[in-house]
């Protein structure tokens, strides 16, 4: 059995395809009309089956469904849940975006160089 995880992101592209292309051919589909079903070119759906890593995600995405895999993506990345407490601070004020923190300033005033 193959595991993704424990392989790099290259070899992951290269198993994921293989399994495209075992897909394809149980499904009784060339890859031309793969590409024609999924609205892509023949040489992105080559490109995707042998795990070319410079494939567009729309592209993967597109072979997916018309593959009838979409339903098996939320498995891929799930949507992840909220605690009740984090529920309770979006109620209060929903958060829209993700701020670094300011540097804390320096514990010596900062002064030209030439004033002593």
């Amino acid at each position: 059995m193959n595991t993704l995880h424990s392989i790099g992101e290259v070899q992951q592209a290269k198993v994921l395809g293989a399994r495209l292309a075992q897909i394809r051919i149980r499904k009784q589909l060339t890859q031309q009309q793969l590409a024609d079903l999924a609205g892509l070119g023949l040489r992105t759906v080559q490109r995707l089956e042998i795990g070319e890593v410079s494939t567009q995600l729309v592209g993967f995405l597109k072979v997916c469904r018309v593959l009838g895999l979409s339903g098996r993506l939320d498995a891929l990345i799930p949507e992840q849940s909220e605690s009740p407490l984090e529920r309770l601070k979006q109620q209060e004020s929903p958060r829209r975006r993700v701020r670094l923190t300011k540097p804390s300033a320096p514990a010596v005033a900062w002064s030209w160089g030439d004033t002593r």
